[in-house]
C-alpha cells in the first residue's frame, strides 16, 4: 500500500491518505453506470485491522484510537487481521447524523456514534485497490460483522434523482455519486468520486467587514446577520465566492456605511480587524446548514441583492 510520512506530534508517522471525491457543481442525476451513497456529516476515517495493534486514524493521520473508544473496542474485535478498511465516523442526533455533535463529541457522553464503512483497500492481506468498486463493496459488505458501531454502508444503484430528494427531505448533507466501475486511487481527488451537496439559499443583512489578508484586497469577509423573531442576530460571515471585480464594488459601497456601534440587537464582541456598517445593502449567500448557535455553515456568496 502507499502511505504518507510525516514527523511526530499526536499523528501516526506512517499513514494511509484516503481517495476523495470531488464537489459537483451539477445537480443529482441517474446512470446505471454509477453508485449512489448518502453523505455522512462525521469524520473521515481509515481503520487497519490486526486485533489488539488496529490503527484507526483520520485522513491525515492523526489518531482516534482514544478520541472513538467505542468505534475503537469493535474494530479491535473483528477476526480480520491484514484488513484495510475506509469510511466516516458519524455521531447522531435525533436519529440523524450531525457534524456539530461530532465537532462536540466526548467519549464519556452516551450518544450514538457509529464507524460507517463504505470501502475497503484490503483484505485479510490482498490488495482490493485495482478492483471495480462494486466488486469491492461486495467483497465488503460480505466480510464485514453486522454490528451496531460498525456498519457497512449501503447504497442504490442508478437511481441518484431519488436519493438525493430523499436526503434533502431529511436536511442531510446531501449524497456520493461514485462509478460502479471506480478503483481505488490512494491521495487522490477523483471526478469518478462525485460530492453533489444539499445546498440552501438564502439572503443576509450586510453588517459590517473584516481586513483582508495576505494577497486579498477590500475585505476578508463580510459580516452577516439576519432578522429573526423582530431582531437583528449575527448569522456569521462569508470569504468565498467574491470575484475581484465583486470585491471592489462591494467595498466601495459598504465602507461609505461604517459606524463606531455594532448594529446588531444582540451585540457580539468586536474582534481586531472588524468594521461594522448601517444594515443597508442584502445578499445572497449559499450554505449547507445553519448551526445551534445560529451561524451559517460553508457558505459562499452569490450575489448582491438589488431589490433589497
Amino acid at each position: 500500500m502507499k502511505y504518507v510520512k510525516i514527523e511526530g506530534g499526536v499523528k501516526f508517522s506512517k499513514f494511509i491518505s484516503p481517495m476523495s471525491a470531488t464537489l459537483s457543481d451539477q445537480p443529482a442525476f441517474d446512470d446505471p453506470n454509477w453508485l449512489f451513497e448518502i453523505k455522512w456529516d462525521g469524520y473521515r476515517a481509515i481503520a487497519e485491522l490486526d486485533g489488539a495493534n488496529t490503527r484507526f486514524y483520520s485522513r491525515n493521520g492523526l489518531s482516534y484510537n482514544k478520541a472513538y473508544p467505542k468505534v475503537y473496542n469493535e474494530l479491535i474485535k473483528i477476526d480480520l487481521p491484514g484488513t484495510i478498511l475506509d469510511g466516516e465516523v458519524v455521531v447522531f442526533r435525533d436519529g440523524l447524523p450531525s457534524f456539530q455533535a461530532i465537532q462536540n463529541y466526548k467519549s464519556t457522553q452516551n450518544v450514538p456514534i457509529q464507524f460507517v464503512v463504505f470501502d475497503c483497500l484490503q483484505l485479510q492481506g490482498k490488495d482490493l485497490t485495482k478492483l471495480k468498486l462494486a466488486d469491492r463493496k461486495e467483497l465488503l459488505k460480505a466480510a464485514l460483522p453486522n454490528g451496531n458501531v460498525v456498519k457497512y454502508c449501503d447504497h442504490v444503484v442508478g437511481d441518484g434523482k431519488a436519493l438525493f430528494e430523499q436526503a434533502r427531505k431529511i436536511q442531510l448533507e446531501g449524497i456520493i455519486a461514485k462509478r460502479a466501475d471506480s478503483k481505488y486511487y490512494l491521495d487522490k481527488r477523483s471526478k469518478e468520486w462525485l460530492k453533489i451537496k444539499n445546498i440552501n439559499v438564502d439572503d443576509f443583512i450586510v453588517i459590517g467587514w473584516t481586513d483582508p489578508k495576505a494577497s486579498r484586497q477590500h475585505f476578508g469577509a463580510l459580516i452577516l446577520a439576519q432578522e429573526r423573531d423582530g431582531k437583528l442576530i449575527f448569522a456569521g460571515e462569508v470569504g468565498t465566492g467574491f470575484t475581484a471585480v465583486q470585491l471592489k464594488s462591494l467595498f466601495n459601497k459598504i465602507q461609505l456605511l461604517e459606524v463606531d456601534e455594532c448594529p446588531l440587537d444582540e451585540p457580539v464582541k468586536k474582534d481586531n480587524g472588524f468594521h461594522w456598517t448601517k444594515p443597508k445593502f442584502s445578499v445572497q449567500v449559499q450554505y449547507a446548514e445553519i448551526t445551534d448557535d445560529g451561524h451559517i455553515r460553508h457558505p459562499s456568496f452569490l450575489g448582491l441583492r438589488g431589490d433589497k
